[in-house]
């Protein structure tokens, strides 16, 4: 039984809806929560949408821009849904078009007398039984059809073979008798050029041993390695004399305080993070330049080449963009995109094109790329807005820290950047604690110990430093030390807590309960997922556990989960963007930071623009 059928306008005008057994005020919910997830996010590639209890399915007519959706308890199976919305679709449509013509719709108070025609089609969708598929019987194959005679195996004579061979051999035409043709007269000097030639290639050839002696011995020679640690370079290498301050720790010209003037120039820089450079595009440069000439403009390349063979003034059908939507999922694959993400992503746009009628003077190229374009800066703009530094006064308020958790896996980069985050909270005025819960890899805590350093030298504040490590050493418990951080930090004022966890692996079980129990008993405003830009397949894998890692071993009712991503190593992967799509589709949280750098400055925020240019590049 069905709960609620409805038809509205992709602009937001409900044009008719029917609701079944009183749940005229439950459906408003599904609704509103398909039109965000799937609508608004661009993720229309599958035709079902489940909210709670509630299970829909959908249709959407591009020409028109209709969405027909139809919902009914999930635990049902319904057979007739798919014919009953396909002969909605059809006979809506038709009475849509019909008083387009009659321009009835130009009030919004149009009326649609949909109710009668709607339980006609309902009624005959389910008197329609999809019988199941049932087994041939003997009597039905082929092999019933089959004699015994047909079974016999007819024995040949040998003889006959080589009688048949023989007599082939004989009726054999003799082949034509080859006409050469005649001789060309060689030019004296090619003879005299051949002759030289072969002379040289009968001259004996030197041995090894005279080639030894007319070289002469050399040895191979040592490579000179710069302060490569030998007894000689000992003293280049001493940095313990105090009274030296040429140089500290090995980085010379330092200006006053051990600062450098590169060092300076960031301290002196913006406060507000940086976007990621837009790339221009050469095409749309080329086409903006009037000056150009046509034959020295360069051929459009990239995928949507691959559209120059479908011609506009048609309605696109599944059939004409197969191939196409195949070859841009390849494509997105090599950008580094999660091969399922890709496919959903191809769904999507496919959904969103198909039965699009197109102008004459409308290509197929700019309409698909548009279309994709919009589907990516959807994806990556996020549902909310993090505002770190607005939470950091609003926190401030209320006389307590902020705090900031970073989880992810080996190696990827989270003591680093949160040292970059520490420098620009810094810059931005506020004072910070450092967290050290990662007690279990060697060196994390003098990592730490030695970013304090550096941090407060950049940015002096008296007798109490701005920047403060909160360490018990080795082997402690994460989420004890991680409390007693923030109890510190209320006591001490400061603004923001840092919490630095250890890295581990989405499948190790025990590990993953560790972080969970940190997150839940000390309830971070903040948790940030950092991961790299290098992964493709492993970035939803590694999102997806950490996620439902966090969700699963906490006890309680809305678990904290993950609410935004870093992402590291941007400056490695030229053009290969893709892991930033993987991430935000998998978990629909923004990309909140994006590392660019080893320096204290390398960080940027998103931009969506630049990601989907180098995607499509």
């Amino acid at each position: 039984m069905l709960d609620f059928f409805t038809i509205f306008s992709k602009s937001g005008l409900v044009l008719w809806y029917y609701a079944f057994q009183d749940v005229k005020g439950n459906f408003t919910d599904p609704v509103n929560a398909f039109i965000k997830s799937v609508i608004l996010q661009e993720r229309g590639g599958s035709a079902a949408f489940i909210h709670g209890t509630v299970q829909m399915k959908y249709m959407q007519d591009n020409e028109f821009e209709l969405i027909f959706v139809v919902g009914y308890q999930k635990i049902l199976t319904l057979s007739y849904v798919d014919k009953l919305i396909d002969d909605v679709h059809r006979s809506f449509r038709d009475r849509y078009r019909q008083q387009l013509l009659d321009g009835t719709l130009a009030m919004l108070t149009a009326d649609f007398d949909f109710k009668s025609t709607f339980a006609h089609l309902l009624k005959n969708a389910e008197h329609v039984t999809v019988l199941p598929k049932q087994m041939k019987g003997f009597s039905e194959s082929k092999k019933s059809q089959k004699t015994i005679e047909s079974l016999k195996i007819k024995k040949t004579e040998p003889t006959s073979k080589k009688n048949d061979r023989r007599n082939s051999e004989i009726e054999k035409p003799k082949a034509a008798e080859v006409i050469e043709p005649p001789k060309e007269e060689v030019n004296p000097d090619e003879i005299a050029r051949r002759i030289e030639e072969f002379k040289r290639k009968k001259t004996p050839k030197a041995t090894k041993t005279e080639k030894k002696q007319k070289k002469g011995k050399t040895g191979k020679q040592m490579r000179i390695w710069d302060q490569g640690g030998s007894a000689k370079d000992a003293a280049v290498l001493d940095y313990s004399n105090p009274n030296d301050t040429s140089s500290t720790n090995g980085h010379n010209g330092r200006a006053n305080g051990g600062i450098t003037e590169e060092e300076r120039g960031w301290i002196q820089g913006s406060q507000h993070i940086q976007e990621l450079v837009v790339e221009n595009d050469s095409e749309a440069e080329t086409a903006a330049s009037p000056d150009v000439a046509p034959s020295n403009r360069k051929k459009s390349t990239g995928i949507f080449n691959l559209f120059s063979n479908l011609v506009g003034s048609k309605a696109l059908s599944k059939d004409d963009l197969a191939n196409v939507l195949k070859a841009m999922s390849e494509h997105l694959i090599g950008k580094n995109v999660a091969a399922e993400i890709a496919e959903k992503m191809c769904d999507s746009v496919s959904a969103k094109l198909e039965g699009k009628v197109l102008g004459t003077f409308e290509t197929i190229a700019s309409t698909v790329k548009q279309s994709l374009q919009e589907s990516l800066v959807q994806i990556l703009t996020p549902k909310r807005r993090v505002d770190i530094l607005r939470d950091v006064l609003e926190a401030q308020r209320v006389s307590r820290p902020y705090v900031i958790a970073f989880c992810g896996v080996n190696g990827v980069g989270k003591s680093t950047n949160l040292a970059k985050i520490s420098f620009w909270l810094m810059k931005n005025g506020f004072r910070v604690l450092i967290a050290a819960c990662d007690t279990f890899r060697a060196g994390a805590v003098e990592q730490l110990r030695t970013h304090e350093a550096r941090l407060n030298s950049l940015y002096p504040d008296g007798d109490q430093p701005k920047c403060r490590l909160y360490e018990k050493g080795y082997g402690k418990d994460a989420a004890h030390i991680a409390m007693q951080a923030i109890n510190a930090a209320k006591e001490q004022g400061y603004d923001i807590v840092m919490i630095d966890t250890a890295g581990r692996m989405q499948d190790n079980e025990p590990l993953m309960r560790s972080l969970s129990k940190l997150v839940t008993v000390n309830s971070p405003d903040l948790v940030l997922f950092v991961g790299e830009a290098l992964v493709g397949n492993e970035a939803v894998d590694q999102l997806q556990k950490f996620n439902q890692a966090l969700a699963d071993h906490s006890n309680m009712v809305n678990p904290h989960c993950i609410d935004g991503i870093v992402l590291t190593k941007f400056d490695t992967i030229d053009d290969k963007v893709g892991a930033a799509i993987s991430m935000t589709y998998t978990t629909g949280q923004p990309i909140v930071f994006v590392g660019t750098g080893q320096s204290y400055p390398d960080l940027r925020s998103l931009n969506p623009k630049a990601v989907v240019n180098a995607l499509l590049k």
